[in-house]
């Protein structure tokens, strides 16, 4: 084989890889601190995580995959199963395509999440918009900025 080859098939393992230990963190750390992870009222820490395709491209399928298998397991059923691992996915892809307008890219999973999730709660569960859009997006912004965008810094300095 050559080295070209072989260095194809090394790096789409790696990225493989990557997604899937992405996937697994984010499930890991929705269930360690489930009681802060789901509902109105939430700190989901896994998101911290959102902004890992500024750095890693195969980070977008990580990220859904991971938020797919979490709320599957979640309380919200298929509302959250479907709608929140699209906004994940949504963001994440956002995140990446904005990769060098570091506002875009660090705001949009705190933004989507926040109207987005909210949404699909006051449509579904009668919870009230604006109080759920201020505080999911006020634990995105702890989740996605006080934990994501330290960790951002400490990966690129590797």
């Amino acid at each position: 084989m050559d080295k070209k080859k072989q260095h194809g098939k090394i790096t789409t393992v790696l990225h493989i890889t990557r997604a899937g230990i992405i996937a697994a963190l984010y499930i890991a750390v929705t269930f360690l601190l489930s009681a802060i992870s789901f509902g109105p009222v939430q700190v989901r820490i896994a998101e911290g995580l959102t902004l890992l395709p500024i750095l890693f491209p195969e980070a977008i399928v990580g990220l859904f995959l991971g938020c797919f298998l979490a709320n599957l397991l979640g309380p919200f059923g298929a509302a959250d199963i479907v709608f929140g691992s699209l906004t994940t996915l949504l963001a994440a892809y956002i995140t990446y395509r904005f990769r060098h307008r570091s506002v875009i890219a660090y705001l949009s999973p705190i933004v989507l999440n926040a109207f987005l999730v909210s949404l699909y709660l006051y449509l579904l569960f009668s919870v009230p918009y604006w109080p759920t859009v201020l505080t999911i997006g006020a634990g995105q912004t702890v989740a996605v900025l006080g934990l994501g965008l330290p960790l951002l810094r400490l990966l690129r300095k590797r």
